[in-house]
């Protein structure tokens, strides 16, 4: 087996998990923000039936919560079955449905409702109907999208940068890492939003779970999904609680916070990690203890490195050649 191709074939799966979850993420946001912005219209129209195409279904309710149909042949009796499920998260739709095939349905079931026709294409007909014949010589596409994909990234970056001095250098730079890190910050509180919305039907089963108990920090996941802390600030002395995502990321990694759920799942529930539990009890027999249990020392009170030692306390030193040196020669 050629371990390195395995490591770059594994390095590229690990990446493109990366690159998903950041899409996700990212995708979750920009839904997130579409339906805030649009939520008294859809409440206005009593909501919309986004997808109606035999067997998919796809709708959205005035509370902003949507519905998906799903159907399949029950084997036993031999007809089809339909389920209907309620789809509350923002994330969870993301995951399911392309967000631009998701767009394009808001696009086309508002059109349909208000009695628009459809948006005009390239076909022959509608060519027809503009008066441009397609023989005519002109040559009709699309923009390369890879070019337009450039275009929109490159208007994304800053201008670049000319300064005459290290202290203005300095300055910009220090107002570029602010910026980069309120970026950050709220990437990762949609990172941990994200997170919410996943776990909330699952930590709902299990109830509120203590992540951290410290004498400065509290840390819990609710049993309604949604993550809940308070510590102890430094300055007035006083617990500050941290109720949103956004809060939460001033005080903690995220993957702190993630392996700290790890650990206090595994234990609360040993079962679910028992490699955990094997290796804590490998490390508590390897941890050196005497009769008495305590720090190595034995019955006399001698630590174990001194008991180690098998030069009696009272054996005369010895030179280096093997001799025992005339008394007041301190040399050992």
């Amino acid at each position: 087996m050629d371990t390195s191709r395995n490591d770059l074939l594994g390095e590229i799966a690990a990446d493109a998990a990366l690159e998903r979850g950041d899409f996700l993420v990212q995708s979750t946001e920009q839904l997130r923000k579409f339906l805030d912005a649009n939520k008294e219209r859809i409440n206005e129209l009593g909501g919309l039936v986004l997808i109606d195409d035999d067997p998919d279904y796809l709708s959205i309710a005035p509370d902003l919560t949507f519905r998906s149909r799903t159907r399949y042949l029950d084997e036993l009796t031999g007809e089809w079955t339909s389920e209907t499920e309620v789809i509350e998260s923002a994330a969870e739709v993301v995951e399911l449905y392309n967000p631009a095939d998701l767009y394009q349905a808001f696009a086309d079931a508002s059109r349909e409702a208000a009695g628009l026709a459809a948006e005009p294409t390239a076909e022959g007909d509608v060519l027809d109907a503009a008066g441009i014949g397609v023989d005519e010589g002109i040559t009709i596409g699309s923009p390369d999208p890879y070019a337009a994909a450039a275009d929109e990234w490159a208007a994304t970056q800053p201008e670049p940068v000319q300064v005459d001095d290290d202290e203005l250098a300095a300055q910009r730079l220090y107002d570029l890492a602010l910026t980069f890190q309120e970026r950050s910050q709220r990437s990762e509180a949609r990172l941990l939003e994200q997170f919410e919305d996943a776990s909330s039907v699952l930590i709902a089963k299990i109830g509120d779970l203590i992540v951290n108990d410290d004498d400065d920090e509290r840390l819990t996941l609710m049993a309604s999904g949604e993550f809940k802390a308070e510590v102890l600030t430094e300055e007035e002395n006083e617990w500050r609680p941290l109720g949103s995502a956004e809060e939460l990321v001033e005080y903690y990694d995220p993957t702190d916070v993630f392996g700290d759920l790890a650990d206090a799942l595994a234990e609360a529930f040993p079962s679910i990690a028992p490699e955990l539990a094997v290796f804590e009890a490998a490390a508590d027999d390897e941890a050196p203890t005497d009769e008495d249990g305590e720090d190595g020392e034995d019955a006399d009170g001698a630590t174990a490195t001194a008991a180690a030692d098998p030069t009696p306390p009272d054996a005369p030193a010895t030179t280096d050649d093997g001799t025992t040196p005339p008394e007041g020669d301190a040399r050992r």
